[in-house]
């Protein structure tokens, strides 16, 4: 077999991260920033790679004023019917976030799955489903296919939407960037 170079293969994940990016309904998009803009507080729940996408777009949208919670940590305030809670699962149905999903509804809280699979088990509770239609677990003929291992495009994805609605909150409440800097960590 022969090996390919960086190059030939940074052109593949970058032109499949743009492709999936694509993809996402912009109607959607909104919904989401809007239901996130008027949340008092935004929660996040997923596991694993998703995990750690989630976590990047709640330190953004910190420094953005968005008040963000990464579900599980030890500061973790409760969650109310004012409230948001992000649930992160390609599939949608990793027992963690399905579990969360379904207490934070007991609870009143809005819930929004950012995932690729329409067919889930919380898909009756969510008020917002932002489809990232890329190849999962369970490959569907309308996903877009990805030569890179396991769920990585859909977690590279996740990541990069938290960048760009991070973009849109900044445009929409006319943040002014070099600002933002007085938000980050400083304890480094």
């Amino acid at each position: 077999m022969e090996r390919r170079t960086y190059a030939v293969i940074r052109n593949i994940v970058v032109d499949e991260c743009k492709g999936a990016l694509e993809t996402i309904d912009e109607q959607a998009v909104h919904k989401y920033l809007e239901m996130i803009l008027k949340a008092d507080r935004v929660y996040f729940v997923g596991v694993g790679r998703v995990l750690l996408a989630l976590k990047c777009m709640a330190k953004r949208y910190t420094h953005l004023g968005v008040e963000s919670v990464v579900v599980g940590e030890i500061t973790e305030p409760a969650i109310t019917k004012r409230d948001v809670l992000v649930v992160g699962s390609g599939s949608g149905e990793t027992l963690y976030p399905t579990v969360i999903a379904e207490k934070a509804k007991e609870i009143g809280a809005g819930i929004i799955h950012i995932g690729s699979n329409p067919e889930n088990k919380i898909r009756d509770i969510t008020d917002l489903f932002v489809r990232i239609p890329v190849n999962g677990k369970n490959k569907k003929e309308d996903e877009f296919a990805s030569e890179q291992p396991m769920t990585s495009l859909f977690e590279q994805s996740l990541f990069l939407f938290g960048d760009i609605t991070s973009m849109m909150i900044i445009e929409n409440k006319e943040i002014n960037v070099q600002e933002l800097w007085m938000y980050h960590a400083n304890l480094e």
